[in-house]
């Protein structure tokens, strides 16, 4: 995760030197994750690596002023087309195609309800 996290900061890294002063939001970032996998040490699919992703994204919009918002991808699970890089569909929602929440939702739930009301306003 650390490697990521250090590609992460470099893109978001060279979108400040591109920007001309704009802000930006990000959007359609997510890790697939099935609701009943949990591991730890976290693995791809596990609820837990999705959290670890997220979270990973969140220090790095939070360490740059020009990121004024986020949007992940996605709300709930939804249906797709078979293929070897999709488990029965996209997973990468916070809650399921039923709309249960993953751990996810409350890892955002505390993160929104946390952010003062003028973050980097």
């Amino acid at each position: 995760m650390e490697r990521v996290h250090a590609a992460r900061r470099q893109d978001r890294g060279a979108f400040q030197r591109q920007k001309d002063g704009r802000p930006m939001i990000f959007t359609e970032y997510g890790a697939d994750t099935l609701p009943s996998e949990h591991k730890l040490p976290s693995v791809m699919w596990s609820q837990e690596y999705q959290n670890e992703y997220l979270d990973m994204n969140h220090r790095v919009f939070d360490s740059y002023d020009f990121v004024q918002g986020e949007l992940v991808w996605n709300f709930a699970d939804f249906q797709t087309t078979e293929g070897i890089m999709r488990a029965n569909g996209n997973k990468k929602g916070i809650f399921t195609r039923q709309r249960q929440p993953k751990d996810a939702a409350f890892h955002f739930r505390a993160r929104w309800t946390s952010l003062p009301i003028d973050y980097k306003g």
